[in-house]
């Protein structure tokens, strides 16, 4: 199945959902090896070091030291990976909230990680979003 590519379809039938748990964003050197205690949501490989993104419980257990405590919010239209526009147009509008976000494309979604505080005002505003 493809995902959805016009602007007007994504934007209505993103139906964001928000997932349970607080996500951090930790890194490791780059020659480290990921603890096997952990499952990360994200890996991504940086010339600098490896981020991951996990539960702040995993992190606090295993001592890794963390950044940017977020709730994850999940708009869960089926996007095709080339559409254009859906990203800049969601975060947008939060950036007009003042709601920083860190956006990540997956095969079948976009996520959007949200500071833990602000994470009930971005739900409103997406839900409020143009075409949603």
């Amino acid at each position: 199945m493809t995902g959805e590519r016009h602007l007007d379809a994504l934007l209505r039938d993103m139906k964001p959902e928000i997932l349970d748990g607080i996500f951090v964003f930790c890194t490791l050197a780059p020659s480290a090896s990921i603890p096997a205690t952990i499952s990360p949501m994200l890996t991504f490989h940086e010339r600098e070091g490896t981020t991951l993104v996990i539960l702040r419980e995993e992190a606090e257990r295993t001592g890794l030291r963390y950044a940017f405590p977020s709730r994850l919010i999940t708009l869960t239209v089926h996007s095709a990976l080339d559409a254009v526009g859906f990203l800049a147009a969601i975060t947008a509008r939060l950036a007009e909230a003042g709601i920083s976000v860190n956006a990540v494309s997956a095969f079948h979604h976009d996520h959007l990680f949200v500071p833990v505080d602000r994470a009930d005002e971005a739900m409103a505003v997406l839900k409020e979003t143009p075409g949603s």
